[in-house]
């Protein structure tokens, strides 16, 4: 649909090293709709361009190698369960948006966290870290 053709002609015209901050025509056209919540990944590809979004998901790469590293030295089962749900749920949101603004996915409006606009997305998302962090804090078993 028109979503897409927009989003990878805005992902196209970033280049190598995009268009600049805030220089998108796609974006500051309003020819992408919904382009900060949604579709936020095809700013960062025009106006950062593809060094700009292999880096942010580098970052995202680094972010879920972590999380599974809280979960892998989890000291209880809870922990553990925990850990992968919250690693999960946020790969499910970086490959599915990812895909979505590329095109070879469906328009779903899953967001992309940290990044897309949105409160209840970014506490769900800050919580779900919090978590990992207390996961990883403890260091001794829980006996019920």
């Amino acid at each position: 649909g028109y979503h897409i053709i927009q989003s990878q002609i805005a992902i196209g015209q970033g280049g190598l090293f995009g268009r600049g901050l805030f220089n998108g025509s796609q974006t500051h056209g309003n020819f992408l709709p919904i382009q900060e919540t949604d579709f936020i990944f095809s700013v960062v590809g025009e106006e950062l361009g593809f060094v700009g979004a292999v880096c942010l998901l580098f970052l995202f790469f680094v972010l879920i190698y972590r999380c599974i590293f809280i979960a892998i030295n989890a000291k209880d089962n809870f922990g553990f369960l925990l850990a992968v749900g919250v690693v999960s749920m946020l790969t499910f949101h970086v490959l599915v948006n990812v895909g979505m603004t590329a095109g070879i996915m469906p328009v779903t409006g899953i967001p992309l966290p940290m990044f897309s606009y949105g409160g209840s997305n970014m506490i769900t998302n800050l919580a779900a870290l919090g978590i990992l962090l207390n996961i990883n804090m403890r260091r001794q078993k829980i006996v019920f």
